[in-house]
């Protein structure tokens, strides 16, 4: 159930962007400012999207409250698969060979290291000390990334506030699993008095802003790939000196698992630059992808 709730989490984050886009290229040419904004409030794909969020949210809160985050995160990659298909089958988008391979390779690779490395073990609730040393160094390389990527050429400022960006997002999925052990324990409103829920709210929106951002600064082709592929490798270190995760001791395993997870790297980058470059419903030329 860990794996099918990572996987639906993925699945909602991929409807979520495809919904929202559908629904905000599809008002009327003319609406801009304020009537566009409320165009999309009495859109009812718009809101879909919305829901398809908080769908996702939950999905990972259920599966990180009892699965290891090694585990889970990786999952959340199948997010740009959910999405290829979504684009080939809703908007009828031409998608190149090469994306569908890397696609499945992406799958492939991914199956790989979870079954070699066997990522196992972990105890849900983190001594102070590693808590004050993983948090402030995840915040710290946070904060120079982000004024690093203040200044400089759009690829250079996309490529620092990316990688910003996914290692705060590694910790965020670190207070969704804190907060989730919490409400275990305490209730209800037992969460609303301890710290994990409010590190929680402030961690989430910071990365929701650098997130934009990212977006905004320079080529998606740059930011996209890093945006996925920093937050698991993040989120897998997280796991190891938080939670104590571990892998398999098995050598010969272990170093498979890395190839696995150095091949599941390298599709990604494929997948995200080969892909259309927009969510158009129109064949994109293919100099163009």
């Amino acid at each position: 159930m860990i794996i099918v709730y990572a996987l639906l989490a993925a699945l909602c984050n991929a409807l979520n962007v495809v919904t929202q886009h559908a629904a905000s290229i599809s008002g009327p040419k003319r609406t801009t400012g304020w009537g566009f904004v409320v165009y999309l409030l009495h859109n009812s794909l718009w809101l879909a999207g919305w829901v398809a969020l908080a769908g996702a949210f939950v999905f990972q809160a259920l599966a990180l409250s009892s699965g290891q985050l090694s585990v889970v995160q990786p999952l959340l990659v199948t997010e740009l698969v959910f999405a290829l298909v979504l684009r080939r089958a809703w908007l009828r988008q031409s998608i190149r060979p090469v994306t569908w391979w890397a696609a499945a390779a992406t799958c492939i690779a991914l199956g790989a290291f979870l079954v070699t490395a066997e990522p196992q073990g972990g105890h849900p609730v983190p001594d102070s000390r590693a808590w004050v040393t993983v948090s402030a160094a995840t915040v710290g390389a946070t904060a120079l990334l982000a004024l690093l990527g203040t200044r400089g050429a759009p690829p250079r400022r996309a490529a620092l506030l990316a990688t910003a960006t996914a290692i705060l997002w590694a910790l965020v999925a670190v207070f969704i699993k804190t907060t989730t052990e919490t409400l275990s324990m305490f209730g209800v409103a037992g969460m609303f008095t301890h710290w994990p829920l409010y590190a929680l709210a402030a961690s989430g929106l910071a990365a929701e802003f650098l997130q934009q951002a990212t977006l905004h600064v320079g080529p998606l082709s740059v930011s996209q790939p890093l945006l996925v592929i920093v937050d698991p490798i993040v989120s897998i270190w997280l796991s190891v000196l938080i939670f104590g995760e571990y892998f398999t001791a098995n050598g010969r395993q272990l170093a498979l698992g890395s190839l696995a997870f150095a091949v599941l790297c390298a599709a990604v980058v494929v997948l995200t630059r080969t892909a259309p470059a927009t969510l158009s419903a129109e064949p994109v030329p293919q100099a163009a992808s």
